[in-house]
């Protein structure tokens, strides 16, 4: 029976029409994902138009994220059910993708602020400032924890904020009690924490952030932030201020952006009263 082939195209046309090279048309019959309608006798193959929609079909999936054998397994099992069960799950999938999307867009625009904001600061300079209240989500108490058992926290705390999506892009910081910053142990930390925009109902936060801060900044080794600590208690001093509740430390400029341990900075946060 013989075929009216001015109706039906050849496989670099029917490329052409999908907007793909004939490699790509060539390759999906031979792993049977999308034959020719049409082989006859010397050897060469013809598309027909009803088959656009299906390269469209699979093209959409693939660029979704769905394997080409995944795809085949549904084109070897086509139904309207099929269809339709394959149409809502790839629809939960781009909305949750959205989702993850959003969320790294959030994280970016924190990142972009803090920044731009860490440009303007004199970091020679210790300041009183009020500071209104922000919520803190934080890690298990790590008061006194020897450091391989410190590693272990921060890697629970990182994976906390990961599974409860609480990563806003804000520094993980660095809370102290106070009677620990009177013993000079700046960095027996009594948590980590990571602040929180955006009031969550589902999750506790601490909200801790409130009231006046003596803040300043220490550059370079971790080592010898003792000496920032001393130019902080001396400004308290001579503002006749005391020592409140909590220390509060976060990098401003840490490995992400510096290569240099010693161009490291360091926020110090310290309530006052």
């Amino acid at each position: 029976m013989e075929h009216d082939n001015s109706k039906y195209f050849t496989t670099g046309e029917f490329a052409k029409l999908c907007k793909v090279n004939k490699q790509t048309v060539i390759y999906y019959d031979q792993i049977g994902l999308l034959s020719p309608v049409i082989k006859d006798s010397k050897g060469y193959r013809y598309y027909s138009i009803r088959q656009l929609e299906l390269f469209i079909v699979i093209d959409l999936l693939k660029d979704l994220g769905m394997s080409l054998n995944d795809i085949q397994q549904y084109t070897q099992n086509k139904s309207p059910e099929e269809f339709l069960s394959l149409m809502y799950q790839q629809k939960d999938l781009l909305i949750q993708k959205r989702k993850e999307l959003e969320k790294n867009e959030q994280i970016i625009e924190a990142k972009i602020k803090l920044m731009e904001q860490a440009s303007s600061l004199n970091f020679e300079q210790i300041s009183l400032e009020q500071i209104s209240a922000a919520n803190l989500y934080l890690s298990r108490n790590i008061k006194d924890i020897p450091d391989e058992e410190f590693v272990e926290a921060v890697s629970d705390f990182i994976t906390e904020l990961y599974v409860k999506k609480l990563d806003t892009g804000y520094p993980i910081g660095g809370m102290t009690m106070r009677e620990e910053v009177l013993k000079g142990e700046y960095t027996n930390y009594t948590y980590l924490y990571m602040e929180q925009p955006k009031q969550k109902d589902s999750y506790t936060f601490h909200p801790s952030l409130k009231g006046y801060y003596l803040i300043g900044y220490h550059i370079g080794l971790e080592k010898d932030i003792d000496k920032t600590y001393t130019r902080i208690f001396a400004e308290m001093n001579r503002l006749n201020l005391t020592l409140g509740e909590y220390v509060f430390e976060e990098y401003i400029y840490d490995n992400v952006v510096k290569n240099r341990e010693e161009e490291y900075i360091t926020k110090i946060m310290v309530h006052v009263n």
